[in-house]
């Protein structure tokens, strides 16, 4: 099958706990600074830690007060992220033809604390104590729509919801959008604000958090021997997708190209990845031929790598399989927990970062190449410079979900 042309980035935003945008959740990421942190909010909770998004945060930046009271904070950070990147694309939304721009984004949850919160009401004070704003905050569609709103825009609007592969099936979704004539722009990625007292129990009564108690700033070390789960995270990332000839067209070179993506399905479990990776294999194989591209010409790997035991292993074992020449890899989650359905679209605008500034990030709390893994090409301690003209992000999730996205260097395309 033929592949699609590529399309490029042109802009990004980024709110995570590392910071608000982009420079400021690259700086912590190069440093290898981790976020997690003891949670007031989960007090009494055998977890109690979290990676937020800093308390200076500013979601409602950009929103008029009618349009901010209404909104979740999912949604705020998912338009403040869109704000961002279309600064950073040079785009001016008065000029566009917004029946021409779409919207993609991926949420695995929606606004939980909402239902929660309501539920509780309902419960102890009756029908009438509910919020009229339950069903608007809450449903997992809503940063889409909120940030078509914000900006005016007519095209497609649509969120996809692949558990913690939802932010890279947005951007795979945005490219075949792109590729099929009915948009010339696409806001894509993912937004999640999950942490609160009922997810956090729900995760650690399945095993899938850490429990590292006596050492929060460490509790999230992908592919680390001493693992023992997630940490659970909160934030959001745009990224500005356009045809390149259009991006080059009005004077911008694009930051990276998406030069290919798949999908595939375990069909395995509901929740644990195939020991052995073999749906996350079809998925690295097809996105690569997506690309054009051979095995041996990916340069870098941006891991899911969420810290659990199983889920790790699977990948490491996968990677060691498709890629032997062993490419660097590095795991932000040991900065920036796990944020769900945002996730993916995080990691591929950090895996934009690195081959624009053809620098690799260290994966925190990883402390050598040893345990699962042990025969991947590491980056840990310090940044490593490197030349890298291809690089995939992966991202899995619950259900079996697997998605892969192929990234491209703008000045190698020449």
């Amino acid at each position: 099958m033929k592949s699609l042309p590529p399309v490029a980035v042109t802009g990004l935003g980024m709110i995570t706990p590392a910071g608000d945008g982009a420079g400021a959740t690259w700086a912590a990421m190069c440093d290898g600074r981790p976020t997690a942190a003891t949670d007031p909010e989960l007090s009494g909770l055998p977890v109690d830690f979290s990676c937020r998004l800093p308390e200076k945060t500013d979601l409602s930046r950009g929103l008029l007060p009618r349009s901010s009271w209404r909104m979740s904070p999912v949604a705020k950070a998912a338009v403040s992220a869109s704000y961002d990147a279309i600064a950073d694309a040079g785009l001016n939304t008065a000029s566009w033809d917004p029946a021409r721009v779409a919207v993609v984004i991926g949420c695995g949850v929606g606004y939980l604390t909402q239902w929660h919160t309501q539920s509780l009401r309902l419960a102890h004070n009756g029908a009438s104590s509910v919020s009229p704003l339950t069903m608007p905050t809450a449903l997992a569609n809503m940063p889409a729509g909120e940030i078509a709103l914000a900006l005016g825009i007519q095209g497609p609007s649509l969120v996809t919801a692949t558990a913690c592969a939802s932010g890279a099936s947005a951007l795979m979704t945005a490219r075949g959008l792109l590729a099929s004539g009915q948009c010339d722009i696409v806001l894509a990625g993912g937004a999640e604000m999950a942490i609160n007292p009922l997810s956090v129990a729900a995760f650690h009564r399945m095993g899938a958090l850490s429990t590292r108690r006596h050492d929060v700033a460490g509790a999230s070390r992908p592919f680390a021997p001493e693992r023992d789960g997630f940490v659970m995270a909160e934030g959001a990332a745009v990224l500005i997708l356009e045809r390149a000839g259009d991006a080059v067209a009005r004077g911008r070179r694009p930051r990276a190209l998406l030069a290919g993506c798949a999908a595939s399905t375990d069909a395995y479990h509901p929740t644990s990845p195939h020991p052995q990776g073999e749906g996350t294999e079809v998925a690295l194989r097809q996105a690569l031929a997506d690309a054009e591209l051979s095995p041996v010409d990916i340069d870098h790997v941006n891991a899911h790598a969420t810290s659990t035991p199983s889920g790790d292993t699977a990948e490491a074992t996968m990677i060691n399989r498709v890629l032997p020449h062993h490419p660097s890899v590095t795991a932000p989650k040991g900065v920036l927990g796990h944020t769900l359905g945002a996730a993916g679209a995080i990691e591929a605008a950090l895996t934009v970062l690195t081959i624009e500034y053809q620098l690799v990030p260290p994966t925190a709390n990883l402390n050598g190449a040893v345990g699962e893994g042990a025969h991947l090409d590491h980056v840990v301690g310090t940044p490593r410079p490197q030349r890298i003209s291809a690089a995939v992000s992966n991202s899995f999730g619950f259900g079996g979900h697997n998605v892969v996205l192929a990234f491209t260097s703008a000045a190698s395309s020449g």
